[in-house]
């Protein structure tokens, strides 16, 4: 798997729009494509590397004191690997925004990434901003849910500030 994600993660997913459209047309199906692939990437990176690199002093003690292999995934591994695979979820949710706006932008007549394009091509900055301001609280409200919803699981852990 490691080998495929290396060719996927330099190609901009928002090179993928037009092939997204020629296979699955201009509907909401090409839009999620988009969506799907431009997410995947980098929760699977961090969570992979949550996963990986959980130290191996705790996973020797645990089988020193003759732990289950299903206790040591939910007890050491999981826990561990928890707050990259949130930190991947609020990554992957803001780049969903972001990709959800350039597939709009192509080939669509309806959507915030559409209302975006219009305004620009019509000179209409007010709508414009109004667009990207509702983008942003939005986004912030995508994280925030997020950033709640893993808070209980992750809050052993430190966040640097």
């Amino acid at each position: 798997m490691q080998p495929v994600l290396r060719l996927l993660t330099p190609i901009p997913t928002i090179g993928i729009v037009p092939l997204a459209i020629l296979w699955f047309g201009l509907g909401e199906s090409s839009k999620e494509f988009v969506i799907a692939l431009g997410v995947f990437v980098p929760v699977w990176m961090n969570s992979h590397a949550g996963l990986s690199t959980t130290p191996v002093d705790y996973l020797e003690a645990a089988r020193c004191l003759g732990a289950r292999r299903t206790q040591v995934l939910f007890g050491i591994v999981l826990p561990e690997a928890v707050p990259d695979i949130a930190s991947g979820l609020r990554i992957g949710a803001a780049m969903s925004f972001v990709l959800i706006v350039v597939a709009e932008m192509t080939g669509t007549t309806a959507g915030i990434g559409y209302r975006i394009y219009q305004a620009q091509l019509y000179s209409q900055a007010d709508r414009l901003i109004f667009c990207l301001i509702v983008l942003g609280v939005l986004g912030a409200l995508c994280d925030l849910v997020i950033s709640s919803a893993t808070r209980p699981f992750t809050r052993w852990a430190i966040e640097e500030r």
